[in-house]
């Protein structure tokens, strides 16, 4: 079991993993389980997942550490089990300092109660006094911003006035380790940036910070060390930018190990021979986004006189991913095969948000580049090649052959949103895309 040390020791890490595994045990119909609870019979009803394995690490004092891996590495699952929530099944956990979590936002609020008696459940139950947190009121009312409603029962608040207020009491309750999953990006763009300013004042007092994200922008921005999970075990832990590198690696379904180095590429030849080697493998596989994870639910249509064969996102080295760092150069691809003879095909492409709002995109005919009549047959490859200059975040990516035919528009095939985009950024500004404003300042 885990031992929860809350004694303030000098010279020990703020928090402390050794050897940490967590196993779910899974039963294929509750009969089972409640077969095995009664002792019926010495037949194993169940299979094990590990949700953790073996993993440890230390957080030092006033230290930012990112934990990243894809969806089911087992994120999440450290961060309960420090925070109480969880129980391990082996392994120890010491954490050194109080501890404010952003988990699960309002999880042990009472909606019957108003907001006011649930500030006062919540600093209770994280061991402040009465008077404590009375000193702390102001500071939370002022932070969550959702005047009257304070009095009101929760039950009454809206999805985003209830984060805001949760979000509140967990911050300024003045902790010295901030346990974070997730939970920077609550309520509407205002109240974000506030969110973040709170951020950036703990780091700058020296509080000791542990951060879940997959916002990889923010991890190699704000992190001092980032630890990479995968499936359960701890592949890597160093410098954020390495972390990002190999996690880039892990999705486009790539091995990714410390041993490694990162991703290939660089001056020396031996690393330019590993890039090229890596390049042509990610190509080798089949389908129409090869490595690409393919949205499923890409809509399609056109009138069948070509289809796309392959898509592909090149990022500056040269290598298939999904995930592009802001500023650089990357190559978006697509090959197309005529299906009947068309006379002047046009290939397009199209960035769009979450929320489905065309951001930017180009053609072949706008470019200048005229494919020229096709006949039956004939294949072709387009590459797209720009600067990345999108803030950092998530993008759907479109692509469609279109053309004329005696004059009449035609769409030969469309894909919409087939493609993921995550754009890398340690620097945002307002909007979608960043001017790159060279900044002067003198006194007049």
């Amino acid at each position: 079991m885990g031992d929860i040390d809350m004694n303030k020791n000098e010279g020990t890490p703020a928090i402390r993993i050794s050897g940490l595994t967590k196993v779910y045990r899974l039963y294929d119909k509750p009969s089972d389980r409640l077969k095995e609870a009664l002792g019926f019979g010495g037949k194993k009803r169940y299979h094990e997942l590990y949700a953790l394995k073996n993993v440890s690490f230390d957080v030092k004092r006033g230290e930012t550490v990112g934990i990243i891996g894809t969806n089911g590495s087992g994120k999440s699952t450290i961060l309960k089990i420090i925070t109480g929530v969880l129980s391990p099944t082996e392994g120890t956990v010491t954490a050194d300092g109080r501890i404010s979590a952003l988990l699960e936002l309002g999880a042990g609020f009472n909606m019957e109660y108003t907001g006011v008696e649930n500030i006062y459940l919540n600093g209770t139950m994280m061991g402040f006094s009465e008077k404590e947190i009375e000193e702390r009121m102001d500071s939370i009312l002022s932070f969550a911003d959702i005047g009257e409603f304070v009095h009101q029962p929760v039950k009454t608040y809206s999805s985003g006035m209830f984060v805001r207020l949760a979000f509140a009491v967990a911050i300024n309750i003045d902790p010295e380790i901030l346990i974070v999953d997730e939970a920077l990006s609550v309520g509407d763009v205002f109240f974000q940036a506030k969110c973040y300013h709170k951020f950036e004042e703990f780091r700058s007092q020296g509080k000791t910070i542990l951060f879940v994200s997959h916002d990889l922008g923010s991890v190699a921005r704000y992190c001092d060390r980032v630890i990479l999970l995968n499936k359960g075990d701890k592949l890597a832990e160093g410098e954020p930018q390495k972390m990002v590198d190999l996690y880039k690696k892990l999705l486009v379904g790539l091995p990714a190990d410390e041993g490694s180095g990162g991703l290939p590429g660089g001056d020396d030849k031996e690393g330019s021979r590993e890039a090229e080697e890596l390049a042509k493998k990610q190509e080798s596989v089949e389908g129409l986004t090869g490595i690409l994870p393919m949205n499923p639910y890409t809509n399609k249509y056109g009138e069948g006189q070509a289809h796309f064969t392959k898509l592909s996102i090149f990022d500056d080295r040269g290598l298939v991913t999904s995930s592009i760092g802001k500023g650089t150069e990357f190559v978006l691809e697509a090959r197309i095969t005529f299906d009947c003879d068309v006379e002047a095909p046009i290939c397009s492409y199209t960035f769009k948000s979450l929320k489905g709002a065309d951001i930017t995109g180009t053609n072949t005919m706008f470019e200048h580049c005229e494919i020229g009549p096709k006949k039956a047959g004939d294949s072709i490859r387009v590459r797209f090649r720009q600067r990345m200059t999108l803030q950092g975040g998530e993008y759907l990516l479109s692509f469609g052959c279109t053309g004329y035919d005696k004059g009449e528009f035609r769409v030969f095939q469309r894909l919409y949103d087939v493609l993921n985009v995550t754009v890398v950024s340690t620097k945002n500004t307002v909007g979608f895309f960043d001017m790159e404003s060279q900044v002067t300042v003198e006194s007049i």
